[in-house]
């Protein structure tokens, strides 16, 4: 068989599976119906303050593993819903963070520092319009980029990136994000240090955990969810709910915000904005493609690029990034989204996770069997049939078709969730901290989550009054145990030389890249200080 063959078998294995009901005669295939339903639920859950794309898969796999059993038939239909949940939930994300200004996942909280001052000045419809178009080009792209390179792009990769450049990679990540985004680079350190602190208590590969005080609660370590959720979402609630008390106390009630302007998204405005949304758009594509590093970076990098053209570029009645610029939302929507499909790339071609959603594909192949990611995937047997190869096709086809639904369905359900910003905030505040609990609770179920999580609430709402970003806080939480993991192996596998980190050129090249960032951008923010 050569490579056309593959993909015509890979395209008629979706279509073609197991009828599941017909329309006028035409029978729908169980796959179809499955990526349908999966993004729909996507969306819904993408678009709910403190639920994500994650949680959803989380709780679905072990419904899907019991209904459809564990044989390669199974493969399709379950991985093919996974893959409409994380399509879904991705265009649905921008939504709270749009409307409520409470981003359910990191990436997102980029998306506020624009989306939500738009919707504020009364064009929230224009805003969600945005970012849909931006979500949907970077999507879009990133899967055309999986369907052609990823039998070869992550084995370059891979082959370049050992443990010491993945390390050093990881510590220029955190010093990237903890300059440019955390406010000023010590604020940005700060911040980063408190999030690598809340990670390493009670984790490692001790013995004893570490920084426990002696208790059980804090043995066990903190949940990612009560930290991600609690700094981000809990933070921004309890910032508005003080806001909306000194309101009320200044002027004797709570403002209401109503729409202004044009809502529509014009040709015009795709020709500004397309240059930002192609850019991030290859940025995150190329995030993606590196095993272990995910969405966040994507988006800050994507927002931070678009910030620096377009201070340099823009015309003196645009607004600058963080004061509701579209440009903001679209470099951001289009950085994280295209993470999507270039996710898969190490997925599909290293069984290497790059994201959270990614995990939870690997565990539906593990689980099911007959599909094993890794390099023997992409193997373009001419003699005998490869069926693992076929069914990578067949993915490649559920992405495509999910990414149809994104277009139309996708866009349809944005138009219509502007409404939303009528809901008065006294009404929706507490409403959004009672889901957001209860979202923690159904998924840690242990009471000291609440806890936990409303103590990172608490330090997400000091570091807003403080002027620190809790950004770097997140990205530090989430890639310090990739850290510590990675750099414990490079240590050991340089024979404990301490200075494993500057043992080839690309990893010396990555850590002095990590450290001129931080004193080039505190020697700028020094020079416009005193200018």
């Amino acid at each position: 068989m050569g490579v056309g063959d593959y993909i015509l078998q890979g395209i008629l294995a979706f279509f073609l599976g197991s009828e599941l009901f017909s329309i006028f005669g035409i029978p729908v295939s169980i796959n179809i119906a499955m990526v349908l339903a999966g993004f729909l639920l996507g969306i819904m859950v993408g678009a709910t303050p403190g639920l994500a794309g994650p949680v959803a898969m989380a709780i679905s796999l072990p419904l899907l593993l019991s209904s459809f059993g564990y044989h390669a038939s199974a493969l399709l239909p379950v991985l093919g819903f996974l893959i409409g949940i994380m399509k879904g939930a991705t265009v649905g994300g921008a939504v709270p963070a749009i409307l409520f200004n409470t981003p359910g996942t990191p990436d997102a909280y980029m998306t506020t520092l624009d989306g939500f001052p738009m919707a504020q000045k009364g064009q929230a419809k224009k805003a969600l319009r945005i970012a849909h178009f931006s979500s949907a080009s970077g999507d879009t792209f990133s899967d055309l980029v999986l369907f052609v390179c990823a039998p070869f792009l992550a084995i370059i990769i891979e082959a370049h990136l050992d443990l010491p450049e993945k390390t050093a990679l990881l510590i220029l990540s955190l010093s990237f994000i903890a300059a440019v985004i955390g406010g000023s680079p010590a604020k940005g350190l700060i911040s980063t240090g408190l999030g690598l602190l809340a990670v390493f208590i009670g984790t490692g590969e001790d013995f004893y955990p570490r920084l426990s005080l002696g208790t059980d609660q804090l043995a066990r370590g903190f949940p990612i969810t009560t930290a991600v959720l609690g700094v981000l979402i809990l933070g921004a609630v309890f910032e508005g709910i003080d806001n909306l008390l000194r309101e009320k106390r200044e002027t004797g009630s709570f403002s209401a915000v109503r729409e202004s302007g044009d809502q529509g998204l014009h040709w015009r405005d795709i020709r500004r904005l397309m240059p930002y949304i192609s850019r991030s758009a290859l940025i995150g594509t190329a995030i993606g493609a590196l095993p272990g590093i995910g969405s966040t970076l994507a988006a800050t990098l994507g927002y931070t690029v678009g910030k620096s053209r377009h201070q340099k570029r823009k015309s003196p009645d645009d607004l600058d990034f963080g004061a509701g610029a579209p440009q903001g939302i679209a470099a951001t929507e289009a950085a994280n989204s295209s993470v999507s499909g270039a996710n898969l790339i190490p997925v599909l071609s290293l069984g290497i996770p790059g994201n959270a959603a990614a995990v939870f594909l690997i565990l539906a192949a593990e689980s099911i069997g007959g599909f094993v990611p890794g390099p023997a995937v992409f193997k373009f047997t001419t003699d005998t049939v490869n069926p693992e190869l076929v069914i990578a096709f067949g993915l490649f086809t559920a992405m495509a078709f999910a990414n149809v639904l994104n277009w139309t369905i996708g866009g349809l359900f944005m138009r219509t969730m502007g409404i939303m910003i009528r809901i008065p905030k006294q009404m929706l505040l507490p409403s959004v901290l009672l889901l957001t609990l209860t979202a923690i609770y159904i998924q840690e179920t242990r009471l000291e989550a609440i806890w936990f999580a409303l103590g990172f609430g608490v330090l997400g709402y000091a570091m807003r009054k403080l002027e620190i970003s809790p950004l770097p806080f997140v990205i530090a939480f989430i890639l310090g145990d990739k850290l510590e993991l990675s750099a414990r192996r490079a240590f050991s596998a340089s024979g404990n030389d301490p200075f494993f980190l500057f043992s080839t050129p690309i990893a010396t090249i990555l850590m002095l890249l990590a450290i001129g960032v931080l004193v080039y951008t505190a020697r700028k923010r020094r020079l416009e200080a005193s200018a």
